[in-house]
C-alpha cells in the first residue's frame, strides 16, 4: 500500500472514530476495500422509513458503534429514493444491510432495525 493511500485509510478510519460513523460512497468503499479487504456494509433505506431513521439515531450516531463499526466494515448507504442500487438485489424492506467480500458476494444479508447489541451479535462475525 503506497504511503498516499495508507494515509487517506488512517484519515478515514480516524474520522470515523472522533465522530458519528462516516458514510462513504459505494465506489469509494471499492477503493478502500483493496487496501484494507475489509466487507463493504450497504446500509440500503428510505428517506421516510421510521426504522432507518432510529437506526441512524440509535446505533450509527452513537459513537462507541460508530467505532466498533469503522474498525470492522466500509460503511456505505444506499437511499432507493435518490440512489441506484450497486448491486443485483431487490430490496422489498428496509432498512437492510448486505455485507459484501472484495468479489462482491454477498456475505450475508441482515433486514430489520436493531438495537445496539443485537446489530454487533449479528454482525460480529463477519469477515
Amino acid at each position: 500500500m503506497g504511503r498516499i493511500s495508507k494515509l487517506f485509510v488512517s484519515l478515514l478510519l480516524l474520522g470515523t472514530s472522533l465522530e458519528a460513523l462516516e458514510w462513504v460512497s459505494y465506489n469509494q468503499a471499492l477503493k478502500i476495500q483493496k487496501q484494507t479487504h475489509q466487507p463493504i456494509m450497504l446500509d440500503v433505506m428510505r428517506t421516510d422509513c421510521h426504522y432507518c431513521i432510529d437506526m441512524e439515531k440509535k446505533v450509527f450516531q452513537d459513537d462507541t458503534m460508530a467505532k466498533w463499526i469503522a474498525q470492522r466494515f466500509i460503511p456505505v448507504k444506499i437511499n432507493l429514493d435518490t440512489d441506484a442500487m450497486p448491486i443485483n438485489q431487490t430490496v422489498t424492506f428496509t432498512p437492510t444491510f448486505f455485507f459484501l467480500d472484495g468479489q462482491g458476494k454477498i456475505i450475508k444479508k441482515i433486514p430489520g432495525s436493531w438495537n445496539i447489541q443485537d446489530f454487533k451479535d449479528l454482525t460480529k462475525g463477519i469477515k
